[in-house]
């Protein structure tokens, strides 16, 4: 199965330059079973990447575009009446997708962002008393610009706990936005992109992840990082037994994307910054990340 991550990195790779650690950290959350949340600017490839992602593992795409009006039945779905039946019909959302892209979500109202939690942690929506199971894999990518607040509706913690874990594209390097020019005439669209891997395949790397193995003192390690952000002075709000857990299998995904059938601590140092500073809620204006890798520095590594 190792082939299989080298042919959907590759495959990446032509259509998004120069954000090696960017695809890792979406293939991540694609095998931990989780979910990714964007925050960056427009225009640096957000959409893009959720694209090549999904047409690169063969799977059904669908895209929201959040706004005040969106209603939550216009991401789930409604039962609608059929006259010629004579009874109502599920008419399925957008949510109904193996890829799911939820552009600027804290444009949506809270009401409509909630539509979302039940779908990203049990991967199933009820409506109107009955559960509907949306399709495995099921991984939701929500953007939104960090820097815009006009007309925007900050995403409460329960939403923000959903998601695995958080990443920022940044700006291209000059070399790299040279590259991306002259792909222009020259390199392959994401539309003319072509699956290398299959939804099987897919779901047969997640099982694969899921056994690699973490050892005791790995898992204490992760613990004490989690339990340190419960009591820190610095922080309002630490992370949740759902962000240990993200952080376990987002380790167990990262080890695996880099050959091993077993975790290290420098998995676990990599991934903490990105699964656990948006589960926080800082004190006096204070960064997250910043919290996070003090914490990192002080905790004993096993």
């Amino acid at each position: 199965m190792r082939e299989s991550i080298d042919r959907l990195t590759q495959n990446l790779n032509q259509t998004i330059v120069g954000k090696a650690d960017a695809i890792r950290l979406v293939i991540v959350a694609l095998l931990a079973g989780g979910h990714a949340l964007l925050e960056d600017v427009p225009g640096v490839g957000k959409t893009l990447l959720a694209k090549s992602l999904a047409r690169s593992i063969a799977g059904d795409f669908k895209r929201i575009q959040c706004t005040p009006d969106l209603l939550p039945s216009d991401i789930t779905g409604t039962n609608i009446w059929n006259p010629r039946k004579g009874e109502f019909e599920f008419l399925a959302g957008p949510v109904f997708a193996n890829i799911l892209l939820a552009d600027e979500i804290n444009r949506a109202t809270p009401r409509t962002q909630s539509a979302l939690l039940e779908v990203m942690e049990e991967h199933q929506v009820t409506v109107d008393g009955f559960p509907h199971p949306v399709p495995r894999p099921f991984f939701a990518i929500a953007t939104q610009n960090p820097v815009e607040y006009q007309g925007t509706f900050p995403l409460p913690e329960a939403q923000m706990d959903r998601f695995t874990l958080s990443l920022s594209l940044g700006y291209p390097t000059e070399a790299e936005e040279m590259q991306m020019l002259q792909r222009l005439h020259q390199g392959i669209t994401v539309d003319e992109l072509q699956p290398c891997i299959t939804l099987e395949e897919v779901r047969q790397l997640s099982s694969l992840c899921a056994q690699v193995k973490v050892e005791a003192s790995l898992q204490q390690y992760i613990l004490n990082l989690v339990r340190a952000t419960r009591e820190d002075e610095e922080i309002t709000l630490g992370v949740s037994p759902r962000g240990a857990v993200a952080l376990q299998r987002s380790t167990q995904a990262f080890a695996f994307l880099e050959g091993r059938d077993y975790a290290i601590p420098d998995d676990v140092k990599f991934l903490a910054p990105h699964v656990l500073a948006h589960r926080i809620i800082p004190a006096g204006g204070r960064r997250s990340k910043t919290i996070v890798d003090r914490l990192l520095r002080s905790i004993p590594i096993p």
